[in-house]
């Protein structure tokens, strides 16, 4: 049923209406967006996930050493 779906004549058309529809400037920041989502679907999948532990910040605390108040 879905033999031929995908073929290179179709691929094309699609990126031409793509191209009219959303313009030449506006499609390479879709497709990075495109590309980090799928990025981040990937990784939740596969269970990397990259967030810090809750103790562990790189940001200073008010009242820290490295503090550079009045």
């Amino acid at each position: 049923m879905f033999e031929g779906l995908l073929q290179p004549m179709h691929l094309l058309v699609i990126l031409l209406i793509a191209l009219v529809v959303f313009g030449p400037r506006k499609l390479p920041e879709l497709g990075k967006g495109l590309g980090q989502a799928i990025r981040g679907f990937k990784e939740s999948l596969s269970g990397k996930d990259e967030a810090k532990p809750e103790g562990k910040d790189d940001r200073e605390k008010p009242g820290t050493p490295g503090e550079s108040g009045p």
